[in-house]
């Protein structure tokens, strides 16, 4: 059964543009997609926003890896970790996958649990998130996200270690590594955006990480060279995500588009999911440059 049906598209009329715009432009889209898809965009300074399918869970691949890094600042603002801490990277350490430290980096390898941070967000690494997961634990990311109202935004276990480290079996085997939904991951950049987490230097950081992101397969593909993103994307066979601020004339733009059960499973750059992602985050700068002009 196809999942999207017109009961599951909301939208919230507001300045600079009626969100039926917004849903004519990105509506037909996801309707053509075979897949699940869901999608929240929200102007982060005038607040017109749409939702289609957005308050449905769903996995998140290598997305999850922004809630970490949040609970990874958070956590050295409380004193329980220290950014500085010197990670040692092991043999067993190395995982699959999207990074570089697995195919780049020598066992012994030393560096500060900052970097490997980076790492996990620029170049979406494995074995640099489960060294940032070694020192901040499974668990606290999903008790942060619960405490800031983002009940559905959980990481599972630890990435290609499902089997021995899941805190949750039954959200492991139907969202792989993590779960979450459109309109959550929003929220989270708009909190980001405003720097109500953790500190203004904290979020002005984690964006730098996040603008830095190295993915230009989803998003920012179909935007114009010179537009700044902060992102953070995901790609398992079956899902492809990606959420992030497009920032604009008339002010930043929280997007996020969430992919499942794609029928294209392809590791290509023209991979379908993939496509629609650039499609919409295309079709909200569109819209918002075009009321830039009236």
């Amino acid at each position: 059964m196809r999942f999207l049906a017109l009961a599951a598209v909301a939208f919230v009329p507001a300045a600079p543009a009626p969100a039926a715009d917004l849903e004519a432009r990105i509506a037909p889209l996801a309707k053509a997609h075979k897949g699940k898809v869901a999608v929240a965009v929200k102007h982060l300074k005038t607040g017109g926003s749409f939702y289609l399918n957005a308050d449905a869970p769903m996995p998140t691949a290598s997305l999850i890896k922004l809630p970490v890094m949040v609970e990874a600042y958070w956590q050295a603002n409380e004193d329980k970790v220290k950014l500085d801490t010197k990670l040692t990277l092991a043999k067993d350490d190395k995982v699959p996958g999207s990074g570089v430290l697995t195919s780049h980096f020598s066992d012994g390898a030393t560096f500060p649990l900052k970097d490997a941070v980076r790492l996990m967000i620029v170049f979406s690494d494995n074995t640099a998130t489960n060294m940032v997961l070694d020192q901040i634990g499974i668990r606290a990311t999903n008790e942060r996200m619960a405490g800031l109202g983002l009940k559905n935004t959980k990481i599972n276990a630890k990435v290609f270690r499902g089997g021995t480290t899941s805190i949750d079996p039954a959200a492991t085997k139907k969202y792989g590594l993590g779960s979450t939904t459109a309109r959550e991951m929003v929220e989270l950049l708009a909190l980001l955006d405003a720097e109500k987490v953790v500190s203004s230097e904290a979020c002005k950081e984690m964006l730098g990480h996040l603008k830095a992101c190295d993915d230009k397969e989803k998003m920012t593909r179909l935007l114009p060279p010179d537009t700044v993103v902060a992102h953070k994307t995901g790609s398992v066979s079956a899902s492809r995500t990606d959420a992030g601020i497009i920032y604009l004339k008339s002010g930043p733009v929280a997007v996020c588009a969430l992919t499942d059960e794609n029928d294209d499973k392809r590791w290509v750059p023209d991979n379908a999911a993939q496509v629609l992602i650039g499609r919409v985050a295309k079709e909200v700068y569109d819209h918002f440059a075009e009321r830039e002009k009236k």
